[in-house]
């Protein structure tokens, strides 16, 4: 644009130049009157030149603002799209945020509900299986102490009966002692008996010494032969008849040893003893007999065979 108006200024200097030259030829004016025509002609194409340039140059600052404005326009629709997803960004991410969140939040609270509730479950059937484990001990530990107690209560009883045993045999023996100090031989004979019946009920245990026993025999059988002096031996006879002195052979034996009288008749008593040993004849000479036993006929007993009684009941 400027180099259109640059030629058209140079056009109309030279012009301004060659106009003294056409006045002073104006008669060859008027015999050229072509050239002005042309002059006329290249000033209309100078304005038409001149008007297209204004135009073209309008024309480009129009062009020039509306691109302006498009870009202006442009750039702030860019710039509202930037913001618009910047903000659009920032929701989103808070949203992401808020149910990134939530859903820990969530998780985290079905974690402790089914930590709660398996936690719970294993309480109850540790619970249970507890209960079930403390009952199973409750019930064997109760089947124990009745047991225990069964086995207590039992033992118990069985020293008591052996107390009561031992107890009753040294009364029963010791008032049979008496007796025998007294010279009552028909009551001594039955406290004896009933003091070798004490002893025989604690034979099996033990409870008392067979020597024991064995001067209970002695003692009864010798206060027999005191209170029966003439017909003594049919009562001895009668009296190892009795079922009392079944299971006591070793005591009658013992007692045989110590009265020679009585040996015979126990002898007698015992078939398979009495193959063997020789019995010997029992008549009237036997009247003979208590002088040469151990336990002499007198009506009362040796005071050393007492204490010998009395020391074996202590034991």
């Amino acid at each position: 644009m400027n180099t259109i108006r640059q030629r058209i200024l140079v056009l109309v200097a030279a012009l301004a130049c060659l106009s003294p030259a056409v006045r002073s030829e104006q008669p060859q004016k008027i015999s050229r009157p072509s050239q002005e025509d042309r002059i006329k002609k290249l000033e209309e194409r100078a304005d038409a030149a001149e008007k297209t340039a204004g135009s073209a140059a309008m024309e480009k600052d129009y062009i020039t603002r509306t691109q302006k404005q498009y870009e202006s326009y442009y750039q702030k629709v860019l710039n509202t799209q930037m913001w618009t997803l910047g903000i659009m960004g920032l929701i989103l991410t808070g949203v992401f945020v808020l149910v990134a969140r939530f859903s820990l939040k969530m998780i985290d609270e079905q974690t402790k509900t089914a930590t709660a509730g398996a936690t719970v479950q294993m309480r109850n059937e540790y619970a249970r299986a507890l209960a079930k484990e403390v009952q199973k001990l409750c019930d064997s530990n109760a089947t124990d102490i009745k047991r225990l107690k069964e086995a207590l209560t039992a033992h118990v009883a069985e020293l008591e009966q052996s107390l009561k045993t031992r107890f009753d045999f040294q009364i029963e023996f010791l008032q049979g002692l008496a007796g025998v100090v007294d010279e009552e031989h028909g009551d001594t004979v039955v406290t004896f008996r009933k003091a070798l019946s004490t002893y025989k009920s604690g034979k099996l245990l033990n409870l008392i010494e067979t020597k024991v026993g064995a001067t209970t025999v002695l003692y009864i059988f010798e206060s027999l032969r005191k209170t029966h002096t003439e017909n003594y031996v049919e009562k001895t006879r009668e009296e190892l008849a009795d079922p009392l002195y079944k299971g006591l052979e070793e005591e009658l034996a013992l007692a045989a040893l110590q009265s020679l009288w009585l040996a015979p008749l126990i002898a007698e008593r015992s078939p398979a003893r009495s193959a063997q040993a020789a019995p010997e004849p029992v008549g009237e000479p036997r009247s003979e007999a208590p002088t040469s036993g151990v336990v002499p006929a007198d009506p009362d007993l040796p005071v050393g065979e007492e204490s010998d009684s009395c020391r074996l009941l202590k034991t």
